[in-house]
C-alpha cells in the first residue's frame, strides 16, 4: 500500500452521520476518518463529544488488529494518524448484520414475553435492510432499516421495533435484489459475523466485561472478496460492566455527555488489552511405546489455526526417573506457563498423579492400556488429596477438554471450538 502523507487532499467518496470516506486515487484502499458526532434514534438525537473521533478510531483499529491476527476476512488495513486508518476499498452491501448472546433492546420488543439479558444458548443471527428516507426499491415504508426475514422466493420487510407488521405487503422478491447473483453472500456474512462475535465475546469476557449483542457491515472488492468492513466501535455494540451499558447505550438513555466520554474512553482503553496468549499442550509418556499419533491428530484438528498455541512432547517415567521428570516439568512449565499436561501411559497409569502433585496447571491423565487392562484406571482416578488429576478414556476427549481449558483465555481457539457447538445447539424460545 502507497504511503498515506495527507488524505485529505483525496476526494470524499462518502460522508455519514459519523464518519468520511476518503477515496485514495489510482489505488484499491480508502480512508475512513472518524467524525466527533455521535446520534441516536435515525440520526433525531445528535451531538458533538470532542475527542470522540480519536477514542472511536483507536477502539476500532484495537478490534480489528484481532481480528486480522485471527484471520477474520476484514477490510481493515492499518492506522493512519490518530482518526483515521485505511481499508480496501469496497462496494458495502446495504445490509446490518446482527448477532445477539442476549436480548436487549428492539429485540425485547419482539418478543415481549423474554425478559432483560435472556441468554441465548444459540446466537441469534438478524438482517437489517439499510434504507434512507423510509423507500427501498420504490416500495414506500414506514420505518428505515427493517429487519429481513427471508422466506421460499423472497424477503418480507418487517418493523424491528414491534411483534408483528402485515410482511405480507411488503415483499422483495429475490430476482429483484442486490446481489441476487451471489446467493452465498448472505450465508457467508452469518458464519463470519459469528465467528467474530465469538472472538469478540471471549475477549471481552477475558478482561472480565460481557459482550450482548453487535452489528456490523460488509463489502465486496473488486476481486468479488466479501470482507468484513466499515468500523466496529462503541457505537457498534452493548457491553455490560457490572450491571451496566459502558457503550452507545447511555446516550440512548440519556446520559450525561461527560459520562458518556468517560465510558468511550474506558472502553477504548479496555480494547487494547484485547489479545492472544501463547500456550501450550505438554504430551507426556512414560516411554516411547506409547503413541502420540492419536493425540496430535485430535489437537491439529482444532488449533491448525490457532498458531499461539503449539505442543511438545516429552517421554519419561516418574517411577524410574522421578528427580529427572520434576526437573523437566518445572523447565518446560517456566518456558510456556499458560500450559495443559496430558499424561499418556500404557503401564500402571500414575504419571498423572504424580505431575499434578508437582505442579500447579492442569493435569489430564490419559490411561493408555485401560482396555486391556481396566484396573489399571484406578492409580489416575483415587489419587490422593492435593492431586487434582483429572482422568478421561478417550484420546479425542482428552484433547478437546485440554483446547477447552486453554480456550478460557484464548479468543481464537474459543471461537474455533464454540462454532462447532453452535450447530447442536438451539433456543428454546423459538420452538415454543
Amino acid at each position: 500500500m502507497a504511503k498515506i502523507v495527507d488524505y485529505g487532499n483525496y476526494p470524499i467518496h462518502n460522508e455519514g452521520k459519523t464518519k468520511i470516506v476518503w477515496n485514495a486515487p489510482q489505488s484499491s484502499f480508502v480512508v475512513l476518518e472518524a467524525k466527533p458526532d455521535i446520534t441516536a434514534g435515525d440520526g433525531v438525537k445528535h451531538d458533538i463529544i470532542q475527542g470522540k473521533e480519536k477514542i472511536a478510531t483507536a477502539t476500532t483499529c484495537n478490534v480489528f488488529k484481532l481480528l486480522k491476527e485471527c484471520e477474520i476476512p476484514v477490510a481493515f488495513l492499518e492506522q493512519v494518524g490518530d482518526k483515521a486508518f485505511a481499508a480496501w476499498k469496497c462496494k458495502m452491501l446495504p445490509y446490518e448484520v446482527v448477532i445477539r448472546r442476549e436480548a436487549h433492546g428492539s429485540f425485547l420488543k419482539r418478543y415481549p414475553f423474554l425478559q432483560k439479558g435472556h441468554v441465548f444458548p444459540k446466537l441469534i443471527l438478524e438482517f437489517f435492510l439499510k434504507t434512507n428516507g423510509k423507500v427501498w426499491l420504490g416500495n414506500s415504508l414506514p420505518k428505515d432499516d427493517p429487519l429481513i426475514e427471508f422466506v421460499i422466493g423472497g424477503i418480507h420487510l418487517m418493523r424491528p421495533d414491534v411483534p408483528s407488521w402485515d410482511p405480507g405487503a411488503h415483499i422483495l422478491h429475490l430476482e429483484d435484489y442486490p446481489f441476487s447473483d451471489c446467493p452465498d453472500y448472505f450465508s457467508r456474512m452469518g458464519e463470519i459475523a459469528r465467528e467474530t462475535f465469538l472472538i469478540l465475546e471471549k475477549a471481552w469476557q477475558v478482561i472480565g466485561r460481557k459482550l450482548v449483542d453487535y452489528k456490523v457491515e460488509f463489502g465486496i472488492t473488486e476481486e468479488g472478496m466479501l470482507l468484513l468492513a466499515d468500523v466496529i466501535d462503541n457505537d457498534s455494540w452493548r457491553v455490560v460492566e457490572d450491571g451496566y451499558y459502558i457503550d452507545k447505550q447511555a446516550y440512548r438513555d440519556g446520559a450525561d455527555l461527560n459520562e458518556v466520554t468517560e465510558k468511550y474512553q474506558h472502553v477504548q482503553r479496555l480494547t487494547e488489552l484485547f489479545s492472544l496468549p501463547r500456550q501450550r499442550i505438554i504430551f507426556w509418556r512414560g516411554s516411547d511405546r506409547d503413541d502420540f499419533t492419536t493425540l496430535i491428530d485430535a489437537f491439529n484438528k482444532y488449533s491448525c489455526v490457532a498458531r499461539e498455541i503449539d505442543y511438545v512432547e516429552i517421554t519419561c517415567s516418574a517411577h524410574k526417573e522421578l528427580a529427572k521428570a520434576v526437573q523437566k516439568l518445572a523447565h518446560i512449565v517456566q518456558e510456556v506457563p499458560d500450559a495443559v499436561i496430558i499424561a499418556f501411559v500404557g503401564r500402571s497409569n500414575g504419571l498423572g498423579p504424580t505431575l499434578s502433585g508437582n505442579t500447579s496447571i492442569p493435569v489430564i491423565s490419559l490411561p493408555n492400556g485401560w482396555r486391556e487392562f481396566p484396573n489399571d484406571v484406578w492409580s489416575s482416578l483415587r489419587t490422593p488429596s492435593e492431586v487434582p488429576a483429572s482422568t478421561i478414556l478417550e484420546p479425542q476427549n482428552a484433547v478437546l477438554n485440554a483446547l477447552q481449558i486453554l480456550a478460557l483465555r484464548n479468543p481464537r481457539l474459543y471461537a474455533k471450538i464454540r462454532m462447532e457447538q453452535e450447530k447442536r445447539a438451539m433456543n428454546f424460545f423459538e420452538i415454543l
